[in-house]
This record gives structure tokens, C-alpha cells and sequence, in this order.
């Protein structure tokens, strides 16, 4: 056995949601493979059987993604691109083999396909010009845009670009039924103008058991969106016209259901959204023929994701957070105190099927994600083995979770992996890997991007603090940060640090601070207050809290910052690290990407200019073609390679050459 290297990450499959056939014995489930050296990945549909056994369902030159099984299980519907520069279209194939079929050639691509209940037919989201509507107005738009000598974008909107791409193109996604047997593509919302949910594509959708109504969740206002709001949407397919379930309602409504008798819709709410983007889910089930709805989950303090209702109609089930967990859960689906289904781990996707079983994804710190099955009982089987040999021949860092007091004497929790071969008699580095959000949570679960196992892997102590502010905690818990962002989250990292160096196997000499986004917030933070961290990263960092309102989503920064800059300056200065950097002695590396939206790249750029300036040592690594994230296979090995070179230039720990 060896340890795990960056380049076995993109060796790995990465497996995505299965979707189960009506009998609940079988589900078809995507998994992605890379090409380094075509620096590309591709997806390939594959039955999974509950015994365990696997096979391809697509062709392995193709990239086929999101399926959807048809009511009687006998086809499976697909988007796939007929190349990298061209929008996917919708596909359908049967499952006893054979050829798949296009089914479209809409403008601009589709998304999010799910079948009527009687097979008959499809529903797809697919984006027109809110100014050219027609498909073949459409058409002729993005034609003479591709044209176009000039390219600028203008917009007098609040919001005009998100995470990582621009929102200035005038797209509004439209409904479309879409005749199974000829492909027929007839648009259901012809006078619909508003975006969907940014985050889902077009997922976060259900279609009634009678076919005669279809629920959604979209932005509940138009341009230029000085407010935000998300709303359920009802639409009666022979009217095409969507209406509100609940306008009155909460800020954000959003995922709804119908149960499988379709006299109610559940969906979730939060009442504090924008302002406070991590407010409580809450589970809201609307009666349709009184259009009364009841809150479910009022009194249970975590937030349920991914809930769906059983086949019986008895119970719902969904995934949430608990303490840097996830699990699944189950509640009788009239209300009432939730229980563990499935303990995390880190357990998610839960898709209810027939005979009792629900089919998720499960991992760990220690596995990547996997198709398992959690059954009645509560025992959850993996059933998928996409990793299985390869992850025979590695050699992963045990994994520890460790409790400590934190800020203001309250315990806070942290996953420390450890080097393969570990020994507690020898003193080893310490590289703090800090999550971002601040809202976010280091979980028991497998990190394509920060992997904790590739870094133990060269000879580090890894700790993942979760700090206050945390997810999957108490609300006042993720609460008790705003306002003061460099506050209690610092003192969480410093206590850390205090409490592993007190049990004797770390070199207090060598000590790393790492964080991306939020994380690297707190990196420029501590290095302005702070010497004793020999080296540090910071990716994608905020470092400017006022140049912050050049982000993306500027709604809510009121609470996270403590004032708006019209109203009070003092709070914006007094918690952003780059007005304390005068003591800064720490070197440090600096990585950000062009196309990072969310924390804008003159974060990064500003940062490493006050260090050079000051002769501080930098480091600065850009990445024109990348945003928040780094993405594409070989940009993520060279990400790798200056994260673990940087470490061991200033920590002097060899770092294991690929096996």
C-alpha cells in the first residue's frame, strides 16, 4: 500500500445520485471519469443493483449526465452534449439496451428532465431571451450574438452575476413538454420572466401523480433585484399559467413535493434569507384544497435538505447536518419528532423507493462517495464498488474527532487526520485546513477539492476546526458570529492549536494556517495578529470586507458585517484582516482565480500587494480560466503541487512522489 497522491483523485470515479427504478431493486446512477491528459472528464450512466452488481448503461465516449427513469422503468431519460461548446439536449434510452435517442435541439440546451406519470411524455427547463422568447427567435438571437463584434455587458441590476458566470444575457428559463416518441418540444410558461433557483438548474421541481400540475421554486421578483425572494410556484399544465402557493409567505420557499395522494405539497421555508443565508429550514406541508399550510419542523433545530415522501405516502425522508454529520432522517409525514434513519458519516441523496429501501450516497473523511441503501430498520449497506481496487492500494490517515473548549469556554469540535504510519512519540507539523462560509462545516465526508487525506499524505497533522458560526450546530451557534467575523472563529483556531499542542506530537516550530474563501478570511486575519504560524495559504480569501460589495450577492452583508458602508464605516474596518496587517510577518501563498465572483480576485491581489510591499514573503498564484473553485484536472494538480511545495518549503517535510 501506498498514500494517496493529488493524481488519485482524479483517478478516482466520482459517483453521483442514484435514481431508482419503480421496483426499488435497481437504480441508475452516474459516475465521472477524467482524462488528465484530455484535461477533461466524462459521465456514464450505470445500473447499479441492489445485490451490488453494476453496469454500464451509456457509452463511455459520451458524456451523459442527470437521469431520469421513465414510470413503468423500462426507459431512462439524459442530458448529453454533442460537444463541449454546444448546450445538452435531452436523450432517452431503453434500459434492456439499444441506442439512445435525441430527443431535442432547443437553443439553449435543457435541463432538469422529469417524466409525466404516464410516460407519454417529458418536462425540461430550457432558457429563451426574455426578449425573444419564441424558440426560433431564440435561435436567431444566439446566432448573431456569436457574431457579434462587441461583447460588453451592461445591466443596472443589484444582481448581475453568480459564483462564477454573468447573469446580463436576458435568459429566462421556460417549461417545456416534450413528446416521448417524436420530441415534440411545446413551451408550458410562454409569458414566464424570472430566474429559477441559481443552485439547482432546474432540479427543484415535482410533477403531480395525476400529471395535471407541476410545483417549482423560483426568484419571487424581477430585475433589478434589490430584494430577493424565493417562492413556490404552482402551474395547472392546460392553464400555463404559474401562480404563487403562499406570497405572503416566507422569503424563501423552496423544493416542493407532492405527496403521493397529491392533496398537499411539502416544501421547506426560511425566514431570515438573504440576510441570513444559513436560517433554519423549516418543513412546510400546504393543504391544496384549503391552501392552508403547516409548519413541521417548528421545534427540531436542524435543517432537513433533499426531503422526499416515502412511496406509501407514510413518512417523508430527508438528509441533515448534525455536528459535522449527516444522516438520513425519517418523520411520519403529518408531523412529528424526526428520528435517525441512516447515521453519518456523511449520508445524503435520499430517494425512497419501493419494498422500504432509499437509496443514497454515502462517505466519509476516509472513502469517497458511494451508492448505498438504507432500509426500514435503519441499516445502511454500500452497494456500489466504483473504488473499490483503488482504494485497496492506498494507505489512508486514521481519522479522529476531537472535542475541546473553544471560545468563551463553549466546546468546539474538530476532525484531525493524521499521517499514514502516524506515530504520537515523534513531533509532526500541523496544517490547520479552515472551511469556508463562514456558514459552511468541515464534515465527515470526502473532499474532491480540499482533500484532508492528500495532505496527512505528505506528513502533516491535519485539523478541520469547526468553529463558531458552523453549520450543523445549534442557529444561535452559526449566529453568534455576525457582526464580529474575526472574533470567536480566530480564537476557536488559536485554541485548537493550544489543545493538540498540549498532547505532546506536535512541533510547535511548524505550525501552517490554510483556508479558502471565508477560510482564507480567517488566515489574513490571524497573520495580522499573530507570529507564531510559520507559514501560511490563503485561497479565494476575503480580505477586504469593503471591497467585498463588488461580490456577487451583496444582499445581507448588513448582518455579516455589522453596518453597510452609507451607514457606519467603523464595523467594516475593524473586522477586515487587511487594516491589521502592519504586524504581519508570516509567509504566506496567495491563490485566487479571474473568474471568482463570489470573492472577487483584487481580494487575493491586495493581500499579496500589502505583503510584497511590506517584504512580507508571497506568493501569488493566478488562474485566468478558474472562479472560487479550481476545477478543470490539470489547473487542480498544479493547485496541489504549490499548496504541498509551499508547505514543504517553510514546514521541510518531503513530499511522497506519486505511486
Amino acid at each position: 500500500m501506498r498514500p494517496i497522491t493529488p493524481e488519485d483523485l482524479w483517478r478516482l470515479h466520482r459517483v453521483g445520485q442514484p435514481e431508482p427504478l419503480p421496483g426499488g431493486g435497481s437504480a441508475v446512477v452516474p459516475v465521472t471519469t477524467y482524462d488528465l491528459a484530455m484535461n477533461r472528464g466524462r459521465c456514464r450512466l450505470h445500473l447499479v443493483l441492489a445485490s451490488g452488481e453494476s453496469h454500464p448503461l451509456t457509452r463511455e465516449d459520451a458524456d451523459s449526465t442527470v437521469p431520469a427513469v421513465d414510470p413503468a422503468g423500462r426507459q431512462v431519460a439524459f442530458l448529453r452534449k454533442g460537444g463541449d461548446d454546444d448546450p445538452a439536449q435531452l436523450f432517452v434510452m431503453r434500459l434492456d439496451g439499444g441506442e439512445a435517442q435525441r430527443l431535442t435541439d432547443l437553443p439553449l440546451g435543457a435541463v432538469g428532465p422529469r417524466w409525466l406519470p404516464d410516460g407519454t411524455a417529458l418536462l425540461v427547463w430550457s432558457p429563451v431571451y426574455r426578449e425573444h422568447p419564441a424558440l426560433e427567435a431564440t435561435r436567431a438571437e444566439r446566432d448573431a450574438r456569436k457574431e457579434a463584434k462587441v461583447k460588453a455587458r451592461v445591466t443596472e441590476d443589484r444582481l448581475y452575476r453568480y459564483w462564477d458566470r454573468w447573469l446580463t444575457g436576458g435568459e429566462v428559463p421556460h417549461l417545456f413538454r416534450v413528446d416521448a416518441a417524436t420530441g415534440e418540444a411545446v413551451d408550458l410558461t410562454p409569458g414566464w420572466t424570472r430566474l429559477l433557483d441559481f443552485e439547482d438548474q432546474g432540479t427543484g421541481y415535482d410533477v403531480s401523480p395525476d400529471g395535471s400540475r407541476v410545483a417549482f421554486h423560483a426568484l419571487a421578483v424581477d430585475p433589478p433585484y434589490t430584494d430577493l425572494r424565493m417562492g413556490v410556484y404552482l402551474l395547472d399544465l392546460a392553464e400555463g399559467e404559474p401562480r404563487p402557493v403562499d406570497p405572503d409567505g416566507p422569503p424563501l420557499q423552496r423544493r416542493p413535493r407532492f405527496a403521493p395522494d397529491g392533496t398537499s405539497l411539502l416544501y421547506g421555508v426560511a425566514h431570515d434569507w438573504p440576510g441570513f443565508y444559513a436560517d433554519r429550514i423549516r418543513l412546510v406541508r400546504l393543504d391544496l384544497s384549503t391552501g392552508k399550510p403547516t409548519t413541521l419542523t417548528e421545534d427540531w433545530d436542524r435543517s432537513p435538505a433533499g426531503w422526499e415522501f416515502t412511496p406509501d405516502a407514510e413518512s417523508i425522508v430527508f438528509a441533515a447536518e448534525d455536528r459535522a454529520r449527516c444522516s438520513l432522517f425519517v418523520m411520519p409525514s403529518a408531523g412529528g419528532e424526526p428520528r435517525v434513519l441512516a447515521p453519518g458519516g456523511w449520508v445524503h441523496g435520499p430517494r425512497p423507493a419501493a419494498g422500504g429501501r432509499v437509496w443514497c450516497r454515502a462517505e466519509s473523511l476516509t472513502r469517497p462517495a458511494e451508492v448505498a441503501i438504507a432500509d426500514e430498520s435503519g441499516r445502511l449497506e454500500v452497494v456500489g464498488h466504483h473504488n473499490d481496487e483503488l482504494l485497496a492500494g492506498l494507505d489512508l490517515g486514521a481519522v479522529e474527532e476531537v472535542c475541546f473548549p473553544g471560545a468563551g469556554g463553549d466546546e468546539i469540535q474538530m476532525w484531525v487526520t493524521y499521517p499514514p504510519g502516524f506515530d504520537p512519540a515523534r513531533r509532526w507539523p500541523l496544517v490547520h485546513d479552515i472551511h469556508g462560509g463562514p456558514h459552511g462545516v468541515s464534515g465527515d465526508e470526502w473532499h474532491w477539492r480540499w482533500n484532508t487525506q492528500v495532505f496527512a499524505a505528505a506528513g502533516y497533522v491535519v485539523a478541520a476546526v469547526n468553529f463558531h458560526g458552523s453549520s450543523s450546530w445549534a442557529d444561535e451557534f452559526a449566529r453568534g458570529i455576525q457582526g464580529a467575523w474575526g472574533d470567536r472563529p480566530a480564537d476557536d483556531i488559536l485554541a485548537a492549536t493550544d489543545h493538540l499542542l498540549a498532547r505532546g506530537f506536535i512541533d510547535p516550530e511548524r505550525l501552517a494556517l490554510t483556508g479558502g474563501s471565508y477560510g482564507g478570511y480567517l488566515v489574513a486575519w490571524l497573520i495580522g495578529r499573530t507570529d507564531r504560524f510559520r507559514t501560511a495559504i490563503c485561497h479565494a480569501g476575503v480580505t477586504n470586507l469593503l471591497g467585498q460589495y463588488a461580490t456577487d450577492v451583496t444582499h445581507g452583508r448588513r448582518l455579516a458585517f455589522g453596518s453597510e458602508p452609507w451607514e457606519d464605516t467603523a464595523p467594516i474596518h475593524r473586522w477586515s484582516p487587511t487594516e491589521a496587517l502592519a504586524a504581519a510577518v508570516t509567509p504566506t501563498l496567495v491563490i485566487h482565480g479571474e473568474q471568482d465572483y463570489r470573492v472577487v480576485v483584487t481580494q487575493g491581489l491586495e493581500l499579496y500587494g500589502i505583503l510584497q510591499a511590506k517584504g512580507v514573503a508571497a506568493r501569488l498564484v493566478y488562474y485566468p480560466d478558474e472562479g472560487h473553485w479550481i476545477l478543470k484536472p490539470q489547473n487542480s494538480l498544479h493547485w496541489y503541487g504549490e499548496f504541498l511545495g509551499w508547505l514543504e518549503r517553510h514546514l521541510d517535510r518531503p513530499i511522497p512522489k506519486p505511486g
